[in-house]
């Protein structure tokens, strides 16, 4: 029980890293909760400060969640890779570093994925990549997949715990992309430009 809670809370705590901040202080000088759509993650400094800075959080934020996956997967099987994936990704989201007050969990989530079943990861990053290309509506993308998710691990039978960590955590993606899908609806959602 103690490498559990060990798990849980050092997860948490890495997830609380706030690299998409950092990145932006780092390259542009700026806190990036002040500018685009105020949220601490990697896209919005993509639309905020361009490629560089943007590749560089997902990279930092992808990473977090691919090493403490493997991590927890190594110590306690694939239920300590799940547990470490899912307080990750929370940490990332309600970082106490930033009040509580983080990203919205892509691409930490997407290091998870790529860590526990790589398959999954390419599938996904597939979508991702087809609807962002054809859109340049990164939000819908990422609500997409994070829809195909559980479907896709249902489908290629991965184990249950898996399989329930792809439910719940792609209803949380869709669920912290809510004031997005307003705007989606509205069509108001923002576009990158890809030539920044």
């Amino acid at each position: 029980m103690s490498k559990y809670i060990m798990l849980i809370i050092i997860s948490y705590l890495v997830g609380s890293i706030p690299f998409s901040y950092i990145t932006a202080k780092f390259i542009g000088n700026i806190d990036i909760r002040k500018h685009g759509s105020g949220n601490s993650g990697a896209t919005n400094v993509l639309r905020t400060l361009g490629p560089k800075a943007g590749g560089t959080a997902f990279i930092l934020d992808f990473l977090k969640g691919f090493i403490l996956a493997i991590i927890g997967k190594k110590l306690l099987g694939i239920q300590g890779g799940v547990i470490a994936s899912a307080f990750v990704v929370i940490g990332h989201c309600y970082p106490f570093s930033l009040g509580f007050k983080g990203g919205k969990g892509v691409a930490t989530a997407g290091g998870t994925i790529f860590a526990l079943y790589p398959l999954i990861g390419f599938i996904l990053m597939i979508i991702h990549f087809l609807i962002t290309g054809l859109t340049r509506i990164v939000s819908l993308a990422s609500i997409t997949v994070a829809a195909s998710f559980p479907i896709v691990s249902f489908i290629l039978k991965k184990p249950i715990s898996f399989t329930l960590y792809a439910l719940c955590l792609g209803s949380f993606v869709i669920y912290k992309h809510k004031g997005n899908i307003k705007r989606l609806l509205s069509g108001n959602e923002s576009k990158i430009n890809f030539k920044k």
